[in-house]
C-alpha cells in the first residue's frame, strides 16, 4: 500500500500562544513493498509525520493518500477503522502497552475487536506468533508477558499488531532499549516479513547504522523539513548534508566516503541500487586495490570490517 504526502504541514495548538509548526511542506511517496526510513534527530518531526499515516494526526495543510483513503480532518468511521487496521503503529517502547494476563489475550485484542473469534481468532494469533519467531504453543499463549525477556516483549507487542493484518508496518524507533542479541532478533524478524508476507515497512529512526541495516529508501528531516530523499546509498553519500541534519552516517558509508575523498575508488558509484553492506563494500575495496595500491594503508588505518 503506497503512501503519498503532498506539502504536507502541521501544527501543534493552532491559533494560540503555544502553536507550534512541526512539519512544513512536505512531500514524498512510500512506495508498496519497499522498507523506508524516516530519520532525523529529536524534534525534526519525524514522529509527527508517520501519526499522519494511520490517521491519528490529520493535515494542517496538504494532503495525504494511504492507498486510496484521503486522511482528512473528516476521515472517520468505518474507512477509519480500516486505514489503522491496514497501517499497524507500533510505538517507541511497545512492550509498555502490554496490558493482558497472558500472551494469547494480548495478542488476540486487536483481532477480536475487529469481530474475529473462535478458531478464526486463535489461528490468527498463533500464524502472528510465528511472524515474529516466537513459540506459537498453548504454554507460550498462556504465559504472562511480564514474565518474558524485554526482547520477547517487544515481538509479542509487534504480535498484536500482526494480528491485524495490515499491509504496511510503522515502527518508531524499534530497538530502543534493547541489547545486540534481541536486536538482531528484531532485525531478522523484519527482514522475513518483508520478504516473506509482503509488507511495506516504515521505520523511524535517528540511529544510522540501523537504517543502513533495513532500509532502501531513506527520508531526513531537519526541523520539520524534508532535506534529503532517495536510496541509502544515495543519501548516505551526503556527508555534509546529513552532518547538516545531525546524523552521523552509518560506519560503512562513512568508509566508503572517506575512501572517494582520497580518491582511492574514484570508480565506485553512489547511485548503486539496493543497501551498502559489508559484502558490497568489500568488493568495491577489492576492486579499488587492482588500481590504487595507496588504498592498503588506508585500510590499515579505517581498520575496514575489523
Amino acid at each position: 500500500m503506497s503512501i503519498e504526502v503532498e506539502r504536507l504541514s502541521y501544527v501543534y495548538a493552532p491559533g494560540t500562544p503555544q502553536a507550534r509548526t512541526a512539519l512544513r511542506d512536505v512531500s514524498l511517496t512510500i512506495a508498496d513493498g519497499v522498507c523506508a526510513a524516516i530519520v532525523g534527530v529529536t524534534g525534526s518531526g519525524k514522529s509527527t509525520l508517520v501519526q499522519h499515516f494511520n490517521g491519528l494526526l490529520r493535515p494542517t495543510t496538504g494532503r495525504i493518500a494511504v492507498g486510496n483513503v484521503a486522511v482528512t480532518a473528516r476521515l472517520g468511521g468505518a474507512r477509519l477503522r480500516k486505514l489503522r487496521q491496514r497501517v499497524g503503529l507500533l510505538f517507541q517502547f511497545p512492550e509498555a502497552q502490554l496490558f493482558a494476563a497472558t500472551v494469547g489475550a494480548d495478542v488476540a485484542f486487536g483481532p477480536h475487536r475487529h469481530g474475529l473469534t473462535g478458531a478464526a481468532l486463535r489461528e490468527r494469533v498463533r500464524w502472528a506468533l510465528r511472524s515474529v519467531a516466537l513459540p506459537a504453543d498453548d504454554a507460550f499463549l498462556a504465559r504472562s508477558p511480564f514474565a518474558l525477556s524485554g526482547g520477547q516483549r517487544r515481538r509479542v507487542a509487534l504480535a498484536g499488531v500482526l494480528a491485524l493484518r495490515p499491509a504496511t508496518l510503522v515502527l518508531d524507533e524499534p530497538s530502543a532499549g534493547l541489547d545486540a542479541e534481541a536486536r538482531n532478533e528484531l532485525y531478522a524478524c523484519l527482514t522475513r516479513l518483508r520478504s516473506e508476507d509482503g509488507l511495506t515497512l516504515v521505520i523511524v529512526s535517528h540511529d544510522m547504522s540501523e537504517v543502513a541495516t533495513l532500509a532502501d529508501t531513506v527520508f531526513a528531516l531537519a526541523d520539520g523539513e524534508l532535506r534529503l530523499a532517495g536510496t541509502s546509498n544515495v543519501v548516505f553519500a551526503q556527508r555534509d548534508a546529513i552532518l547538516a541534519c545531525g546524523l552521523q552516517p552509518p560506519p560503512l558509508a562513512e568508509t566508503l566516503s572517506q575512501a572517494r575523498e582520497r580518491g582511492l575508488m574514484s570508480g565506485a558509484s553512489a547511485e548503486e541500487d539496493g543497501t551498502l553492506t559489508p559484502e558490497t563494500l568489500a568488493g568495491l575495496l577489492a576492486s579499488a586495490l587492482h588500481t590504487t595500491p595507496d588504498i592498503l594503508p588506508f585500510l590499515a588505518r579505517e581498520r575496514v570490517g575489523g
